[in-house]
């Protein structure tokens, strides 16, 4: 891949920046600044070398990136924050760093439309693209864009496929853990992992495939509706799966054992057993992987994926996170430089370790040099 190495900056040049600010904003407030943090190595980069700097990002908790604006500028970045991005040229004449509004206001954006990203391109001499968090997508800004302007990845973007290629060669024993629901997104990485890793821990409402194959209740928990020939798996001694669980059945929740659950019962979290399981799991680990929470994270049951995210932490082994709900159990511990690394990305983060490559990774590759 060209990354921003590569790239010779002369003084004023136009670089037309792709980061990923889609933040939590709450109050017109940034509640956890991240992935903006992780941003600072590229853009201070390009503000030393005295290029002319346009942002472009996209953000989902609030119509507007005017807060990221806001933040930057706090945070000693001093930018000018253009709502119509068709005055970005005139406003890059006269200042050093522009920010562009959010680009999912265009329909453009999503369709991967050539016409929007010609566009986009036009305002700029050469392309970065540092938002591996969104290289998952077809959409305009991280794939169609690279057809019209020389492109690079950032410095950011090149430490997330470098530390996560890890994966592919790992020390071992290895341990990949795996949480969450969407379980036919997350097939391939099962079997990907089962292949390659020593120990392959699938816990959150993904185990719950696993489970009704197996013949166990899982009452009325979350799980994929379709059947995916889970049997060659059972028996393997590199699968781990829970053996007990939180549940609420009527107004009560409590613990039980696998086996235990009743046809009205919702699966909420994993219990005490299965946090022992992959204690020991953890701590006979030289390397681990993991993505993804053990319960209903966001409906207020976190307790077992903060105490995995403390055992982790505290271990010996090479530690590589990733995660929505995963990043924010870490960020409310506040242990994130306690761990090797912690990706910016979830499902991009997924998509690169079950393919080895991204579609932004591909446009780049294909994309025009000069």
């Amino acid at each position: 891949m060209k990354t921003l190495k590569d790239l010779h900056i002369t003084k004023g040049i136009k670089v037309l920046v792709r980061f990923d600010f889609n933040v939590s904003v709450i109050n017109k407030k940034i509640v956890d600044d991240f992935r903006i943090r992780k941003a600072l190595l590229t853009l201070n980069y390009l503000r030393d070398k005295k290029a002319k700097i346009i942002i472009i990002s996209h953000i989902e908790s609030t119509k507007t990136l005017e807060p990221v604006h806001q933040h930057l500028v706090t945070m000693g970045i001093q930018n000018v924050f253009v709502k119509n991005y068709r005055n970005a040229l005139a406003a890059i004449e006269e200042n050093d760093i522009v920010f562009l509004e959010n680009l999912r206001a265009h329909a453009g954006e999503k369709e991967n439309s050539e016409e929007f990203a010609q566009e986009l391109a036009s305002l700029g001499d050469v392309y970065v693209n540092d938002a591996f968090s969104v290289s998952h997508r077809e959409h305009a800004s991280v794939s169609a864009i690279a057809r019209f302007i020389p492109s690079y990845i950032g410095f950011q973007f090149e430490e997330e496929v470098k530390n996560l290629s890890a994966a592919f060669k790992p020390e071992r024993p290895f341990l990949f853990i795996l949480g969450g629901a969407k379980f036919d997104t997350k097939l391939p990485l099962i079997e990907k992992f089962m292949q390659t890793a020593d120990h392959v821990f699938v816990g959150g409402a993904l185990a719950h495939n696993f489970f009704v194959e197996q013949g166990y209740e899982i009452g009325k928990s979350v799980v994929s509706p379709e059947k995916f020939n889970l049997q060659k798996y059972f028996g393997d001694a590199k699968l781990l799966l829970p053996i007990d669980m939180v549940i609420k059945r009527g107004d009560k929740v409590m613990h039980i054992d696998l086996g235990e659950v009743e046809k009205n019962d919702i699966i909420v979290d994993a219990g005490p057993k299965t946090l022992e399981l992959l204690l020991k799991a953890v701590n006979s680990s030289a390397q681990i992987l993991w993505n993804g929470t053990l319960g209903l994270y966001e409906q207020g049951y976190t307790e077992p994926t903060i105490e995995l995210a403390k055992m982790i932490s505290e271990s010996k082994a090479k530690t590589i996170v990733g995660g929505g709900d995963t990043l924010a159990a870490i960020a409310k511990l506040g242990i994130e430089e306690k761990f090797s690394f912690v990706s910016t990305g979830g499902g991009a983060m997924l998509d690169y370790l079950a393919h080895e490559t991204l579609p932004a990774i591909q446009a780049i590759e294909k994309g025009v040099d000069k």
